[in-house]
């Protein structure tokens, strides 16, 4: 049989408690430390295979939105291909801010990302910077997920 990830009960998407299982993908297209993304109407969906089993959250970094499909998967820490975030799929918490710095989903500022031995990296004024300190990285929302007869399916809203 296979796990699926438990997540914190908080983090449910909105909706997603009551919403009707769809079918996503067979589960032989997720093999373990696999990412895909599967699209509901307008809604892109991350399916993840983690060591701890399969989740499902929004096919965006909490971040700046990219596509988490295209990132990578280590364990249950899932890496964005834009910013170089890392966020725990079985927390929903952010374990690496992104290299552009903002907020961390507590409120904590995080300055722009600069390499090691090197001054930090001056944050001018402007429109840019004001940005990045109101940017917060927020906590995944997730989606249930469960496998029917080989068939990966997910609680979507719809």
């Amino acid at each position: 049989m296979i796990e699926i990830l438990a997540f914190p009960a908080a983090l449910l998407a909105i909706g997603a408690g009551d919403a009707p299982f769809r079918p996503g993908l067979p589960l032989d297209e997720l093999p373990p430390g696999a990412l895909r993304r599967v699209t509901f109407g307008d809604q892109d969906v991350l399916l993840a295979h983690t060591s701890r089993g399969l989740a499902a959250v929004d096919d965006r970094c909490p971040h700046m939105a990219a596509p988490l499909s295209i990132g990578e998967l280590d364990g249950c820490v899932v890496a964005c291909p834009l910013h170089s975030g890392r966020f725990d799929l079985a927390t929903g918490e952010p374990v690496q801010m992104p290299t552009t710095g903002g907020l961390w989903p507590d409120g904590r500022y995080e300055p722009v990302w600069t390499p090691p031995g090197r001054e930090d990296k001056p944050d001018p004024p402007g429109k840019k910077t004001e940005a990045r300190r109101l940017t917060r990285v927020r906590r995944f929302r997730y989606y249930p997920v469960r496998v029917t007869d080989g068939v990966v399916e997910v609680a979507v809203p719809g």
